[in-house]
């Protein structure tokens, strides 16, 4: 399967509005409803737990399925960035982008959307175990600052910070193939540093009016309206 393919079936999946749908199908517009976000936070504060981890599910998927198959498809599944060409993880970086601008930007919503958090995730967890480990790891301090804060917002605009982090710890920490020079080694751990903080400042960024609410004392705890 092209790359070309790959990338436009990625964006068109991701621009699928599960929470949207979901909502819909209850009779509600998720949009007219709690933050009027489409995602899953939002998704299960108005319809509830269940419906709300179900989005989030279908959301992660999204964001996996065109990077497992783009992986699949080309070798790349279990490499870590150190094995694999700097225009072959580019590629399968673009892929990985597809679905989370499709989230964020739907052609279905009037190129509206999301905050792409599950999407993000479910695209590196796919990555692996180059960007699907730090994706782990952040999922853990996103769990750990849940159950102390009950702030979904804070949560995920830690855990984003933690993904380039780890990513950067890892790759360093990661032996190179024998020959390899540093100037190869250093071309080929710049494709997932950089997604990885683009991906970080993308989330940060959507959640910006979280930010003014939290400096505010103003957001909301998971389970508040």
């Amino acid at each position: 399967m092209s790359w070309s393919l790959l990338i436009i079936g990625g964006y068109l999946l991701g621009s699928v509005p599960f929470g949207v749908l979901i909502a819909r199908a209850r009779g509600v517009d998720i949009r007219a409803h709690g933050s009027g976000n489409i995602g899953a936070t939002n998704v299960g504060r108005v319809l509830g737990t269940r419906l709300g981890v179900f989005c989030f599910a279908l959301d992660l998927c999204k964001g996996a399925i065109p990077v497992l198959v783009a992986g699949s498809t080309h070798g790349l599944l279990g490499q870590w960035a150190v094995n694999i060409p700097p225009a072959t993880f580019w590629l399968w970086i673009v892929v990985g982008l597809a679905p989370l601008l499709g989230h964020m930007a739907s052609i279905f919503l009037g190129f509206r959307g999301g905050k792409g958090v599950a999407t993000a995730f479910g695209a590196m967890l796919a990555m692996w175990p180059t960007l699907g480990i730090p994706a782990l790891i952040a999922f853990a301090i996103w769990l750990l600052v849940m159950s102390v804060t009950r702030i979904v917002s804070l949560a995920s605009m830690i855990a984003a910070v933690m993904v380039p982090a780890a990513t950067i710890v890892l790759l360093l920490s990661t032996p190179p193939p024998e020959g390899l020079s540093t100037t190869e080694l250093s071309a080929r751990i710049l494709p997932p540093i950089t997604v990885s903080l683009v991906v970080a400042a993308l989330v940060l960024w959507r959640h910006r009016v979280n930010y003014r609410r939290l400096c505010r004392g103003e957001e909301p705890r998971f389970g508040q309206p």
